[in-house]
């Protein structure tokens, strides 16, 4: 069976991680240190602070906006439900948004229908599916932004051999998670950023935290070797999306609307399905190819269908296929075959 996800960890990541478990760097230490210089080189960003978890991220993210409590924080209907506890348990009230028609991200449009009235002080932008939203209009409404970036990290890479630093990002803080599903990996942890230098130095202040809350050396090793092989995945990644992607022009099944100024990084292969999609899971299954719902563990698959139709709708409807550079060519060639067939 062809799973949907698997991590692109080989025997460099594996290396490095030894590498480090020889030498006793375990904990928090000069590695962690490269990585964030690593991260801020090839990201574009001055200011960085590494983490234990994308959980840890935006809950120090949060706090550094001093919000009050009970304000309102907009969510995307499609983020993932940790947010929806870090919101409550800094006793913080979440507003959850709904998304576009065909597509996977909030919108300018969509938070202004969410707020109607209500005391919002900062939106989580999720880049959900690795698909980047309109932020630049977004930041027009004028309510601090928080974005988080764990799934689109390349969309910005303008070169199949090098990847550059990325087009300005409109939050105030910025999360890249380095958990096993997100586009890069250390096995858990993630990164913070500031846009600007002001908020660099608050978060420099803060990231003078106790040991126990940075990212270990023996994840950062890993974490390494992932952003120097970024663009190599990447390519691999869009050969792969570009036979799926002519596979499913034979269907009537509809893909996400991406943003035509940014090339997509190639995260996951979403499909809107037009039919069941537990037909289309047994059809899949009987053939050896595992599909899965693109938008389980999210918010709105624990509730709020009433407020966010669309999002309810693609929680019904959309499915992810086999997308990563470890495919092999026969995988690839039996997935594809599969995607132009489906019923």
């Amino acid at each position: 069976m062809v799973s949907v996800y698997a991590p692109t960890i080989r025997r460099r990541e594996m290396d490095a991680v030894l590498t480090a478990l020889v030498e006793d760097k375990v904990g928090p230490g000069e590695r962690s240190e490269f990585l964030i210089q690593t991260a801020k080189e090839c990201l574009g960003f001055d200011s960085c602070i590494s983490l234990r978890s994308p959980v840890m991220a935006l809950a120090l993210a949060l706090k550094l906006l001093n919000i009050e409590e009970g304000k309102g924080v907009i969510v995307s209907a499609l983020s993932p439900l940790y947010y929806l506890q870090v919101i409550q348990d800094l006793r913080l009230t979440p507003v959850v948004c709904d998304v576009g028609e065909g597509q996977a991200c909030i919108s300018k449009e969509t938070v202004l229908s969410a707020l109607d009235g209500k005391d919002v002080r900062a939106i989580i932008v999720h880049h959900t599916l690795g698909f980047v939203p309109e932020t630049t209009a977004i930041a027009e409404i004028g309510v601090p932004i928080i974005e988080d970036c764990s799934l689109s990290c390349g969309t910005f890479a303008d070169s199949t051999d090098t990847v550059e630093r990325v087009a300005p990002f409109q939050g105030t803080f910025v999360i890249m998670g380095l958990e096993e599903r997100d586009m890069l990996t250390a096995g858990g942890g993630a990164l913070l950023f500031a846009i600007n230098r002001r908020d660099g130095l608050v978060l420099k202040n803060a990231g003078r935290l106790p040991p126990e809350y940075g990212l270990p050396d023996m994840n950062a090793a890993m974490a390494v070797v992932q952003f120097r092989d970024l663009a190599k995945n990447l390519k691999k990644r869009k050969e792969i999306a570009h036979v799926y992607t002519q596979a499913s022009l034979h269907t009537r099944h509809k893909r996400f609307v991406a943003r035509e100024d940014l090339a997509y990084n190639n995260y996951a292969f979403p499909l809107i399905l037009e039919t069941g999609m537990k037909d289309v899971k047994a059809y899949t299954r009987k053939k050896g190819i595992e599909v899965e719902n693109a938008f389980s563990g999210t918010i709105i698959s624990g509730n709020h269908a009433e407020q966010c139709p669309v999002s309810a709708s693609l929680l019904l409807r959309a499915v992810l296929f086999p997308l990563y550079p470890r495919l092999t060519s026969a995988d690839v060639e039996k997935t594809a075959k599969i995607i132009g067939t489906l019923p």
